[in-house]
């Protein structure tokens, strides 16, 4: 009998201790991060034309461009995603369509994008 009373003043307890960690302060959501500049192209070496690895760059850099925008990105991973997009495009630039596409797919599984 007093293990059932025990247990019950136990969880009165406990509910009545939820509300202490309610706060009277509205909620304020977490600044978004700044944007990269309206229409500025990443700094990237010219890309050939009709390279695969162009066309993989350019749309990834849209989606990511979108995202960081829009809050869905934080700056600081966005910065991380440029550092290996511009390996990329220097792989790109020298020909090496492989060793871009493959840089890309890694970054894209290392920050959770399969764009």
């Amino acid at each position: 009998m007093q293990r059932i009373i025990l247990a019950i003043a136990i969880a009165c307890a406990s509910v009545s201790l939820c509300g202490c960690n309610l706060s009277s302060q509205p909620y304020e959501a977490a600044p978004v991060a700044a944007a990269p500049p309206a229409g500025a192209a990443p700094n990237w070496p010219p890309l050939p034309q009709n390279a695969s690895c162009t066309e993989k760059l350019n749309s990834y850099q849209k989606v990511l461009t979108a995202d960081v925008k829009t809050g869905n990105v934080a700056r600081s991973v966005y910065d991380a995603i440029e550092g290996d997009l511009m390996r990329a495009a220097n792989a790109c630039a020298a020909g090496k369509d492989g060793e871009a596409l493959s840089i890309i797919r890694a970054t894209k599984e290392k920050h959770g994008y399969h764009v």
